[in-house]
């Protein structure tokens, strides 16, 4: 599985902002997809994850009612919607896919197959 992370950018505080993930492979669908950031001199952090069918979203606690994960599984396709942006935000963000053994969806150990990044940063 080759993942391939698009849509960053630098916007203002507030502002709103959608990543894509494009997935090659046919298993897409069988895989819990997560998005995670890692900020400059810090370690990469969860930031949400979806379950195969779309049907089951998780997120972390510094992100919830503000970003939102979805998938299009027609299109292999994972996004991450994230509005009310905060300098805090700023990060380099990486998709990711958990693979054919589920171990759960939170950290990265969890995930198999990692996208190259996407930088977003957010300006005061």
């Amino acid at each position: 599985v080759q993942l391939q992370a698009s849509g960053g950018g630098l916007v203002q505080a507030g502002d709103s902002l959608r990543l894509s993930c494009a997935a090659s492979g046919r298993a897409f669908s069988n895989y819990y997809m997560g998005w995670f950031r890692q900020a400059p001199g810090t370690g990469r952090e969860f930031v949400a994850a979806v379950s195969p069918s779309g049907g089951s979203a998780y997120y972390a606690g510094s992100v919830k009612g503000r970003f939102t994960i979805s998938r299009d599984n027609a299109k292999n396709t994972v996004y991450l919607q994230m509005n009310s942006l905060k300098p805090e935000d700023t990060a380099v963000y990486y998709c990711a896919a958990t693979g054919e053994r589920y171990t759960g969806y939170y950290y990265r150990r969890d995930y198999e197959y990692w996208g190259q990044g996407t930088l977003v940063t957010v300006s005061s």
